[in-house]
């Protein structure tokens, strides 16, 4: 039961970060206005905590649950994964920085800079594909070296 507890735990917060990536795409775009830049500040919080979330309940999962660490530490498509997820992350520290600067300023960014933040976020977006072919290659049993 704890592994499916894990599994559900996982993918609904999966796709919830997703969800808030997609809405970051919707909110920054040219024309935006102050009142966007708060809300998409809150969305990025809330980007961060799940991506917070996912790094422990996955962990969690792959140490406790019913495969065990064993099965993942030997696999190149886990670590391909993991590795896709930090690419993710690491393109999302630039627009994180952005908006606190943005809502400091008290006006609308500038449609380059909009621009700019936009490409961050869309190839987040495009990384999210092979992130889960990765994850359905790997629960499948692809990528064992050991």
């Amino acid at each position: 039961m704890f592994d499916l507890l894990m599994a559900v735990l996982h993918h609904i917060i999966i796709f919830a970060l997703f969800g808030v990536l997609l809405a970051e795409v919707v909110t920054v775009r040219r024309g935006m206005d102050a009142a966007a830049v708060m809300r998409i500040s809150a969305m990025d919080l809330w980007y961060g905590v799940l991506a917070g979330l996912i790094v422990v309940v996955g962990f969690v999962r792959a140490i406790f649950a019913a495969k065990g660490w064993h099965y993942y530490e030997h696999n190149a498509f886990f670590w391909a994964k993991i590795a896709t997820f930090v690419v993710i992350g690491l393109l999302s520290v630039p627009p994180t920085l952005q908006y606190p600067k943005w809502r400091r300023a008290g006006i609308a960014p500038t449609d380059d800079a909009i621009a700019k933040v936009r490409r961050y976020l869309l190839i987040e977006v495009v990384l999210f594909v092979p992130l889960l072919a990765l994850a359905a290659a790997m629960a499948r049993g692809y990528g064992w070296f050991g």
